[in-house]
């Protein structure tokens, strides 16, 4: 899949077609490094080169954490590091995936973006694509990335949400019961706990009682 998204994406770039890319800029600097003190507390190190963190360094991380318990909490600390990929008319690559060149293609019949891509092919294939139709796309398809990146936020956030209230109903008749977590954030105003099953609360300090509340030390995380 990812091979045909980067060939389509690379061969559109090179024949100068009005495209539409997937891109992914480098996150921030700041970012990066807290993300990096994090995984050093893990055991987990990013080999850097001339100062810079290669992405596929990332992805070693991410799969010597598959299984651990700790996976769940090095996926999410490394996804909120990153920069939110989005939809373009130019091509500027993508940093996550180390990939070049980068494009939604292989899903037509559920995105629309990978849908507009294979428009696009069409009219190239079946010698369509003129300078006349090549100026029109090429003056509309920014308005064309912008509006499929602000409708995909939109479903993102119905489906967090979603998934949200269905953690809330199944909860739902087990208030007062004890469960085992993993510690998965630390505010000024309270430690969000994440359960096995992945529902995740937060215990707000101002309630906190050493009488109540046991803590094992050992089990705490490294930060």
């Amino acid at each position: 899949m990812l091979v045909c998204n980067e060939t389509i994406a690379e061969d559109f770039f090179w024949q100068e077609i009005p495209f539409l890319f997937r891109s992914h800029t480098e996150p921030d600097e700041e970012k990066l490094e807290k993300m990096e003190q994090f995984l050093r507390g893990f055991g987990y190190h990013l080999r850097k080169k001339d100062g810079e963190i290669h992405p596929r360094e990332i992805q070693k991380v991410l799969q010597a954490a598959e299984g651990t318990d700790e996976e769940r909490i090095i996926t999410r600390m490394v996804l909120r590091s990153m920069m939110q990929a989005r939809y373009t008319a130019e091509n500027t690559g993508h940093f996550g995936l180390a990939a070049k060149y980068y494009c939604h293609f292989t899903s037509p019949i559920r995105r629309y973006p990978d849908l507009e891509i294979h428009r696009l092919i069409k009219k190239t294939l079946h010698g369509e694509m003129d300078e006349k139709n090549a100026a029109a796309y090429n003056a509309k398809m920014p308005d064309i990335a912008k509006h499929c990146s602000q409708r995909e936020r939109i479903a993102d956030e119905a489906e967090r949400d979603t998934d949200a209230l269905k953690k809330v109903e199944y909860m739902e008749d087990k208030i007062g019961n004890v469960y085992e977590g993993i510690v998965s954030g630390v505010t000024g105003w309270g430690l969000y706990v994440e359960l096995p099953n992945t529902i995740e609360g937060m215990v707000p300090l101002a309630q906190m009682d050493d009488d109540y509340y046991e803590f094992d030390e050992k089990n705490l995380p490294p930060w």
